[in-house]
């Protein structure tokens, strides 16, 4: 049989063009399926309310929310705690870093809803009543911000940073805070201020 005849069975031949058909078909199969998956996903009902009751700075509070607000969105416009920031709102700059039970958190890609009876805490539960916490001091006495604005955040990431063991080097401090941007450019006396508060080995 030469290069130009086909067997007189046409049935059982495989093509090039029937097997890059049938692995699209497959592909839309799997796809559509995906879809149908999401789709069947409940959405919250149009109104629908959650009642959570996270500990916010020490103090139990009950408060109602959208099951869709962000962590940030319920501090800044349903508690009136400003202290944390809305940057980028994508969770790339850091000035709306908090601490949900001891740990750094993005509030801003944090949904409200995980906290119910969780821990968080925000830049405005730091300080001990009137005194500074140590790093805030740290931050004022090493001119660590301009102006001002992921200061919070900043500080809150510098406090855990000390935390998780991180601050044993000014290469490793700067390696644990590059999620945290700050365009004033006030980095080396950030640096400055943590290594000083880990070097007196100040609780945190």
């Amino acid at each position: 049989m030469d290069g130009g005849e086909r067997s007189g069975d046409d049935s059982s031949t495989i093509t090039r063009r029937t097997a890059l058909g049938g692995t699209a078909g497959l592909a839309a199969a799997v796809l559509i399926d995906a879809g149908a998956a999401v789709s069947a996903a409940p959405a919250p009902p149009p109104g629908a309310t959650l009642l959570i009751k996270p500990i916010v700075n020490g103090r139990v509070t009950p408060v109602t929310i959208d099951p869709r607000t962000s962590l940030l969105d319920l501090l800044r416009e349903l508690l009136g705690l400003t202290g944390a920031k809305k940057g980028c709102d994508h969770g790339q700059c850091g000035a709306c870093t908090v601490h949900i039970d001891g740990r750094r958190v993005a509030s801003c890609l944090t949904l409200a809803a995980k906290t119910d009876g969780r821990a968080v805490t925000t830049i405005e539960g730091l300080a001990d009543g009137d005194g500074l916490h140590p790093m805030q001091q740290a931050f004022i006495d090493h001119d660590a911000l301009q102006c001002g604005y992921c200061t919070p955040g900043q500080i809150m990431a510098a406090v855990a940073c000390i935390r998780e063991g991180k601050a044993t080097s000014r290469a490793s401090i700067r390696e644990a805070m590059s999620g945290n941007i700050c365009r004033c450019g006030a980095y080396v006396g950030i640096v400055d201020a943590i290594a000083d508060v880990a070097g007196k080995g100040r609780r945190v």
